[in-house]
């Protein structure tokens, strides 16, 4: 099931969309029928549970974490992952470029645009990102690889494309003005097994794909 749900992605994803499969929750076996299948890149939320399946799962994964982060987990997430998807603070951010400066590594990151009108939700206004991209911040161990967001829980497509435009539209913005960050600044990761063809439509970069591939949570 795996493969097939795999395969008819790819069938549809534009050629450059990355595809992060979104493996929390769902067993090591499943995930390697998703690595036998070719997959490479996983996305967890949990720093215990990417810490555990790190260690038995081949070498060559690119593991992204995409959930919220606290800092007393960061030596559980920072050392494996290829890439932190969802900073969605400024204590974070700091927190992590204090990290790769004591253990000499520079982390890749997304910062977390707060979509939709859920106020559960984590994530940077677009001040404060705009704030962060002038240069005013932390940033000798970390790059600052693009933008994150998820979009209003809702079955209302027009609401959906309407957060979708409001981050892709950011996301430009700060390619216009800041020309010397296009180099790293290059991904908008949006878009889930819901909306990502909504999210392909305004730039998606990557999108986060869990029950499509896998189907529903096992635990």
């Amino acid at each position: 099931m795996v493969k097939d749900n795999l395969s008819a992605l790819y069938s549809k994803l534009p050629s450059g969309v990355k595809l992060v499969a979104v493996s929390k929750f769902h067993p090591v076996e499943r995930l390697m029928e998703a690595y036998d299948a070719g997959q490479r890149i996983f996305g967890e939320n949990r720093p215990q549970e990417l810490a555990a399946k790190v260690r038995q799962m081949p070498p060559d994964v690119e593991w992204h974490f995409i959930g919220h982060l606290q800092t007393n987990k960061l030596k559980m997430v920072l050392p494996y992952v290829s890439l932190v998807q969802s900073v969605d603070s400024m204590h974070l951010l700091e927190a992590i470029d204090a990290w790769g400066r004591d253990h000499s590594k520079v982390t890749d990151v997304l910062l977390e645009l707060h979509l939709g009108a859920e106020e559960t939700k984590q994530g940077f206004s677009e001040e404060e990102i705009l704030m962060i991209c002038s240069g005013n911040t932390p940033s000798e161990n970390l790059r600052i690889r693009g933008l994150m967001g998820m979009a209003t829980n809702t079955e209302d497509e027009d609401v959906i494309e309407a957060d979708f435009a409001r981050i892709e539209s950011l996301f430009k913005r700060i390619r216009a003005e800041r020309p010397e960050m296009c180099g790293t600044f290059t991904e908008l990761s949006i878009g889930m097994s819901g909306d990502w063809p909504l999210a392909v439509r305004h730039g998606a970069t990557m999108v986060r794909i869990g029950t499509d591939i896998f189907g529903p949570r096992e635990y």
